[in-house]
């Protein structure tokens, strides 16, 4: 299998994170996949937003889930753009997309979107959270899982297993050759986050890794040549 290139909610590295602007360089680099975070607004629109509070990314303050996508849209995510929701996402690039999500209530809105628009073929589901994972398997047959972790331990694959994942996307800097090895017997794929550096890249291709997520597009070209 090729190594995939993720782009981290977009190229959040170059562009304001999580925003169409981000999303559309991110496949213009050609970048394999996108990376982007769902939360629920107050009146349920699925919105891509890392954070639950609007305050870091925005110039606004307070929690998503207290506004209304109308409120929301009021805000300026970067460079002028607006905080964009999943479908437009969907419209405006054509590239594979990996949609993490925070909890159950997320998980049911995007299995709503997933059925109505056929996107088990395009939509990699991920989440540090086991439950919700769970949950869009439940209610997307055929659906890509994969699990996020910062903090683990071995005791991650089992984990991944157990919620029928297929991949595991985690924090390189706790990364070891134990957990790799376990996870290539579980017959897991693995992506290391965040590659941002030629250390970072040397490290992932030396473990042998499926890929990287980045925040910059210049991995994408590096990549293929860094053993």
């Amino acid at each position: 299998m090729n190594f995939l290139t993720i782009g981290h909610r977009g190229v959040m590295g170059v562009e304001p994170e999580n925003t169409l602007r981000s999303f559309i360089a991110a496949q213009a680099a050609g970048l394999d996949l996108i990376e982007l975070d769902l939360h629920l607004s107050k009146d349920g629109a699925l919105v891509v937003m890392h954070d639950a509070d609007v305050a870091r990314t925005t110039d606004g303050k307070g929690p998503i889930a207290e506004k209304t996508l109308a409120e929301l849209r009021e805000l300026d995510a970067g460079r002028g753009e607006r905080i964009p929701v999943f479908e437009e996402v969907l419209d405006a690039v054509k590239a594979p997309l990996q949609a993490e999500i925070k909890d159950v209530a997320a998980a049911r809105a995007l299995a709503e979107v997933m059925h109505r628009r056929d996107l088990v073929g395009r939509v990699e589901v991920i989440s540090f959270h086991d439950e919700a994972i769970a949950e869009i398997a439940r209610l997307v047959p055929g659906v890509r899982t994969a699990l996020v972790a910062s903090r683990y331990g071995t005791d991650v694959v089992e984990r991944a297993t157990a919620v029928g994942a297929t991949t595991l996307v985690l924090n390189i800097r706790r990364l070891t050759l134990e957990i790799v090895e376990r996870a290539r017997k579980a017959d897991l794929r693995i992506i290391g986050w965040v590659v941002n550096t030629q250390d970072d890249l040397r490290l992932v291709r030396a473990l042998q890794l499926d890929g990287a997520t980045t925040d910059y597009p210049e991995i994408k070209r590096t990549g293929r040549f860094t053993a």
